[in-house]
């Protein structure tokens, strides 16, 4: 090709790239306006939505102040069979405690079942007990291969439960045990065990009302 010919060519070229370049430009603009246009209702539904995310918030937090203990509580980790008196920011007493073992009992005469775990979530110290008598529901008679006795007296037992116990939920307890050995483990029917001493430290320092969280 004339080396002429090139000379007008290539800035022809350039020329034409570049005037493509602008339009494109301008092109893109429109959609940039529109874009913008979007953007700016798209806030306007964000700051409805942040507003009413915000007053959401706040009953929350109005809700958590209404559950948040005002004094000490107990808190019972049952992972790892640890139970805590404390405040919100310190631990006052820890603990090794039995929880729920997490077993499954069939009666195969009924079909009854039940299943022994420790609740969770928040409850509170609805009665405390001096000698308590454990009146044994019908499973315990089955688990041991037992017949359920008529006679109510045959359910009592003055010694399972220990010195002390502390009622929470519905039917649980807080208490004492003849199997210390076994406590650290998740060996329990529902209820909560504490050795002989850790259980009086507690029982003398929580009032009915007092909080259990239990996770």
């Amino acid at each position: 090709m004339n080396r002429r010919l090139l000379v007008v060519l290539i800035p022809l070229g350039l020329a034409i790239l570049a005037l493509l370049s602008i339009l494109l430009y301008r092109t893109d603009m429109a959609p940039v306006e529109q874009s913008a246009f979007i953007t700016d209702t798209t806030y306007a539904q964000l700051s409805l939505q942040t507003k009413v995310a915000q007053k959401e918030l706040q009953k929350a937090r109005n809700a958590l102040k209404q559950i948040k203990p005002r004094g000490p509580y107990i808190v019972i980790d049952t992972h790892a069979n640890k139970l805590y008196l404390r405040t919100d920011d310190s631990v006052l007493y820890k603990a090794t405690c039995s929880t729920g073992s997490g077993g499954i009992l069939t009666d195969s005469l009924t079909g009854r079942k039940w299943m022994f775990n420790t609740p969770r979530g928040i409850f509170k110290v609805n009665s405390k007990l001096k000698q308590p008598w454990w009146r044994k529901p019908d499973w315990a008679f089955i688990e041991e291969n037992e017949t359920i006795p008529k006679s109510e007296s045959e359910r009592l037992d003055p010694e399972m439960l220990g010195d002390y116990a502390l009622g929470f939920g519905e039917g649980y307890f807080i208490h004492g045990t003849i199997y210390e050995r076994l406590l650290g483990v998740s060996v329990t029917h529902g209820c909560v065990r504490l050795g002989s001493d850790d259980l009086k430290y507690i029982y003398d320092r929580v009032s009915p009302g007092t909080r259990v969280l239990i996770f």
